[in-house]
């Protein structure tokens, strides 16, 4: 078995009086693919969250290639140089152009030459086909395209691990496949990734493990066959019914 590099064990986030996340446990390995399915408001989202220190949690263990996140002498900040985050909106820099919305987070926090990163820069916008757009600012591309290039921020700070959540949910559904494609090339390659996703066919092509989440309570685990064509229990079940 490959290394660890995320686990979460019996992990407990409350908001007030709402348990949002009820004892979640899961063990993501190197060059994994685990995608979170379940309704809006299961939990995926805040379970994304405090994997990348966005929020603490009040129970249970998180760890990072084994390095336990809830030690005191952690810096959030390093730990995001290593666990990139891709949200459901596109959240780039509207003054900045495509190319520069890449370079800022090597150079700036990682203190990277720039004229090195610009050619890994150009690189990762060749492998999303945004190549030629480079020096275009967010607001002339298409949603789709945005967060591709979001997608390619995140990767260019070189990540261990990559959590997406609902990359596609603010898309138009004619742009969602271009996203989808991207993901499914990421996962061949090889890289690390938490995806929080209502899209289950591409769920069940690309993922190691799927785990369903229902009201903050991790229901089932287990492979996309084994969830998706022998689910064990009836919330699996219903849920997945009404999804298809």
């Amino acid at each position: 078995m490959t290394e660890v590099v995320l686990e979460l064990a019996g992990v407990v986030k409350r908001f007030d009086e709402n348990e949002v996340l009820r004892g979640v446990s899961i063990t993501l390995h190197r060059h994994e693919v685990v995608c979170l399915i379940g309704a809006s408001g299961s939990g995926k989202s805040t379970l994304l969250r405090c994997a990348n220190l966005l929020e603490t949690i009040d129970a249970g263990t998180i760890s990072f290639l084994g390095q336990s996140l809830q030690d005191p002498r952690i810096d959030p900040d390093l730990v995001r140089h290593h666990i990139g985050m891709v949200f459901q909106s596109f959240n780039l820099f509207p003054h900045l152009s495509v190319l520069n919305n890449i370079l800022i987070g090597p150079v700036y926090s990682l203190k990277r030459r720039r004229a090195e990163v610009r050619e890994e820069a150009l690189a990762l916008l060749e492998r999303i086909g945004l190549r030629d757009r480079a020096d275009d600012y967010p607001d002339r591309l298409s949603g789709g395209q945005q967060q591709r290039v979001a997608i390619a921020r995140s990767l260019a700070m070189r990540p261990t691990l990559l959590l997406l959540d609902e990359v596609t949910s603010a898309l138009d559904p004619t742009l969602v496949g271009e996203v989808l494609d991207l993901l499914t090339d990421l996962a061949h390659q090889g890289t690390t990734m938490l995806i929080a996703t209502h899209e289950m066919n591409f769920a069940r092509d690309v993922a190691n493990q799927v785990v369903y989440l229902d009201s903050g309570v991790l229901v089932e685990q287990g492979s996309p066959e084994e969830i998706f064509d022998h689910p064990k229990h009836q919330s699996t079940r219903n849920f997945l019914e009404r999804v298809r």
